[in-house]
């Protein structure tokens, strides 16, 4: 499997059928665990690879950002380096994508070298400005 850390079990408690976006939370390394420059060098070596399998099962990405400061709650563990929101058609896309070979071999590398921590929370819509919107 490409990532140990992929909750199989509760995406299962999600309609895998049912589009999803994707709340990506990082914390990146000072230095990429490969020594090949920082973790945010590693993480955009990630990126570069991921997008386009993202794009191939007719996912997008939709916003990506810094974070600045915790607003709202403790901010000790709660501190991230960077956030992206990933749409998917489905949660069993994300999963064919998590667990191919390619992601695997060349993406996760990548992640885990520039990665202190990477949290990935699946959401369902319950309401969007976008709807309607022409």
């Amino acid at each position: 499997m490409g990532v140990d850390l992929l909750n199989v079990e509760g995406l299962n408690e999600v309609d895998r059928e049912a589009p999803v976006v994707m709340v990506n939370l990082m914390r990146f390394r000072k230095r990429s665990l490969d020594g090949n420059g920082s973790g945010w060098d590693a993480y955009l070596r990630y990126s570069a690879l991921t997008v386009p399998m993202i794009r191939a099962r007719g996912g997008t990405l939709l916003w990506t950002g810094e974070a600045k400061a915790v607003a709202l709650g403790a901010e000790a563990g709660n501190q991230w380096d960077y956030l992206a929101l990933v749409y998917y058609p489905s949660v069993a896309a994300f999963i064919d994508m998590m667990t191919s070979a390619d992601y695997e071999t060349l993406c996760d590398p990548h992640r885990r070298n520039g990665c202190e921590e990477h949290v990935i929370i699946c959401t369902k819509e319950a309401y969007s400005k976008f709807k309607g919107q022409g």
